[in-house]
């Protein structure tokens, strides 16, 4: 999985469309950073702007948005009501997807460097990026707001993580940190009554409520203080509002640590204390976007409470998830704008993996060289991953099956982890021989060309190498569940047990070919060596796993016959 990381700067201007406009296009115009969203606010005159994309890029358009913010706003004339102290305010990364909080940290650091370097203005460090304790706390380095930075700008103690520790009025300082993901999320009961959904709020949220008798009373101890009420769940900020547009009462909240408290586990707890209040959940909704993982663990946790195979195709798990929890009820749940990983992808990318068959197929006979055998080799080997999946999800649930039912659904969550990835390689083997056309037709006419292109040529055929190569391991892999699903699968589908082993063979040969075609265009003849050696080996192993699987089908088929023999005798 690729890294993604998501960036949320905080501009303060939010009346001015021009200006918003020009920061926010500011950080698009790199290649590789998407633009997720712009929320302007008129009355706190300010912008949050979401940014997400793989770290260099979003690095880059964040100190893109940050100077064109530099360039344009003054914060001498800034009036709003949300507190504030700098042209772009905050500035934190998240990691999304495949990134660590320390990398984010990392990239931190290097934005705040290039912004006080580059840019001249006092930078701050907060959050998990905070160089002092007491700076983890956002509230606490924006204490003052941009009133107070001429006396910080005087005072040892404030001297910024980087910039210069003066005062630079137009643009103010800014905060940058690295932070968990932040998902906004709202659950609508079936009344109108605000006052339920409060109580709801304060019940979950981590700050809990003061103890109140039945007539509402705060409960006090022997010194007078209220009692307390600890909430039931961690990294959750909630309140209860009436929704006047759609005439809903929502529990609305904001949850601040995947890593501690996800959305799914909150709805079944708010439907719980709904249906104690007399009233009932009838739907939720994400504001903003959630990563993939989340909605997963959502669509993951209700298959199991369904008794099913969680043996699906990513986005039939996720869809699970959006009906379980109702987020259509509001507005659509559009998955692919609403998940980030799926809301940055390249929509353009993967032209053949999305083709219809006729499609592929007339590309393939055209007379263009690429897609060719290694494509159809992924292609092959793909398919032979999702027909064990599917014996394994015709097993599973069927109880005269049971004993098996563990076993066949590990299998097909593997195949469809090999699916994926061999559904990629079809895009990746015909990109790869692109590079390979590409490099080769590069100038070297000088010493200097010509050893340049040397090298592009060389490392291009080491990828046009690795891409079937990895295409071999996957399809040869796709044998361990094959035998699974053969042995105990549901006898009924046994022969897509042995059309998966006849496509796996298929796959791995293809690929081993695509493999070696390559090899003599590479300079490390060793290397080239090695990878002969490994193929031969894997085809090798394919060929014998094929008649194994062949052995097995041809078992179970016969004893069908037998039975359905001694069946008719009856």
């Amino acid at each position: 999985m690729a890294k993604v990381v998501e960036c949320v700067p905080n501009i303060s201007e939010g009346r001015d469309k021009h200006i918003i406009e020009q920061c926010a296009n500011a950080a698009a115009a790199v290649d590789g950073c998407t633009l997720l969203d712009v929320d302007p606010g008129a009355d706190t005159n300010r912008t949050v702007i979401t940014l997400a994309g793989e770290p260099e890029a979003v690095l880059e358009g964040a100190f893109q948005l940050i100077a064109m913010s530099h360039k344009l706003i003054d914060m001498r004339k800034h009036t709003g009501e949300h507190p504030r102290a700098g042209a772009t305010d905050v500035c934190p990364f998240v990691p999304v997807s495949d990134m660590t909080m320390d990398e984010c940290v990392e990239l931190a650091k290097r934005l705040g460097k290039r912004v006080g370097d580059e840019l001249d203005v006092p930078v701050y460090l907060y959050e998990f990026a905070a160089s002092k304790e007491e700076w983890r706390n956002l509230a606490v380095v924006r204490k003052g707001e941009y009133e107070a930075l001429p006396k910080k700008m005087s005072d040892p103690e404030w001297k910024p993580d980087f910039g210069p520790h003066e005062m630079r009025p137009k643009f103010g300082a800014i905060h940058i940190s690295a932070r968990k993901f932040l998902i906004a999320y709202n659950i609508n009961l079936n009344s109108t009554y605000a006052r339920l959904a409060k109580d709801i709020a304060l019940k979950i949220r981590e700050q809990g409520s003061l103890l109140r008798d039945r007539k509402r009373q705060i409960v006090r101890n022997e010194k007078g203080k209220g009692k307390k009420v600890p909430g039931l769940f961690k990294a959750c900020k909630a309140a209860g509002w009436y929704l006047a547009d759609y005439h809903v009462a929502q529990v609305t909240m904001n949850l601040t640590d995947p890593d501690v408290t996800l959305p799914h586990q909150v709805f079944e707890t708010v439907r719980d204390l709904a249906r104690d209040m007399g009233t009932r959940v009838t739907g939720s909704e994400i504001v903003g976007l959630i990563p993939l993982q989340a909605m997963l663990e959502a669509g993951t946790y209700y298959l199991r409470k369904q008794g099913r195979s969680l043996a699906l195709h990513e986005r039939e798990i996720v869809q699970i998830a959006i009906q379980s929890m109702g987020l259509n009820e509001i507005s659509e749940f559009d998955m692919d704008k609403k998940i980030v990983e799926y809301a940055i992808a390249d929509k353009g990318g993967a032209p053949l993996a999305n083709m219809t068959l006729v499609e592929f197929n007339d590309e393939l006979a055209s007379e263009s060289p690429a897609p060719g055998g290694g494509s159809v080799a992924a292609l092959v080997g793909s398919l032979a991953a999702s027909l064990a999946a599917m014996v394994g999800n015709l097993t599973h649930g069927k109880f005269e099956y049971e004993d098996a039912w563990d076993e066949v659904e590990a299998a097909g969550i593997k195949g469809q982890e090999l699916k994926a990835r061999l559904l990629h390689a079809i895009d990746a083997d015909t990109d790869a021989f692109n590079a390979v056309m590409a490099a080769n037709r590069l100038p070297d006419k000088t010493e200097d060309q010509a050893a340049a292109k040397a090298k592009a040529v060389d490392d291009a055929n080491k990828t046009a190498t690795l891409i079937p190569f990895s295409v071999c391991e996957d399809s040869l892999a796709i044998y361990d569940l094959i035998d699974v699903v053969a042995a105990k699968g549901n006898p009924n589908s046994v022969s897509d047990a042995g059309v998966a082993a006849f496509c796996a063979n298929t796959a791995v040969h293809g690929a081993a070919l695509n493999v070696r075609i390559n090899l003599p265009g590479i300079a490390d003849t060793a290397w080239a060596d090695e990878k002969r050696a490994q193929v031969k080996a894997m085809t090798d192993e394919a060929d014998k796993r094929l008649q194994q699987v062949r052995a097995q089908v041809d078992k179970v088929l016969s004893e069908q016959r037998k039975k359905a023999e001694a069946d008719n005798d009856d």
